[in-house]
């Protein structure tokens, strides 16, 4: 059975930082993409980032751009999410998300190019 299992949410000053994790298990994740989605209160479901597997290429929202770094650890099947300056409106359950590479990279924003979820980590950036 696949697992995502995200860790590292919490509450955070705005300004601050944060670096979530998420662990993979239950398949191999060679030529699989992994990332992260975020779906704050009363909004649509968002992707923040996402990271091959294959050339570690690396794609990411505007609005996190600069502000965010997403890596991975091929030999743990894990993957980062570190942000800094963290803004109130980045405060959002966020979600690791894992897809063939072949699929992601046609349209890595959309949520149907991901097989696998994790159930989600919440982060709470204050003012």
């Amino acid at each position: 059975q696949v697992q995502l299992v995200e860790s590292g949410g919490g509450l955070v000053q705005a300004g601050g930082s944060l670096r979530l994790s998420c662990a993979a298990s239950g398949r191999t994740f060679s030529r699989y993409a992994m990332g992260w989605f975020r779906q704050a209160p009363g909004k649509e479901r968002e992707f923040v980032a996402a990271t091959f597997w294959s050339d570690r290429r690396t794609f990411y929202t505007t609005s996190v751009k600069g502000r965010c770094t997403v890596s991975r650890d091929n030999a743990k099947d894990t993957v980062y999410l570190l942000c800094n300056s963290l803004k109130p409106e980045d405060t959002a359950n966020y979600y690791c998300v894992a897809g063939a590479e072949d699929i992601v990279v046609v349209t890595p924003a959309r949520a149907d190019a991901y097989d696998f979820w994790g159930q989600g980590t919440q982060v709470t950036v204050s003012s």
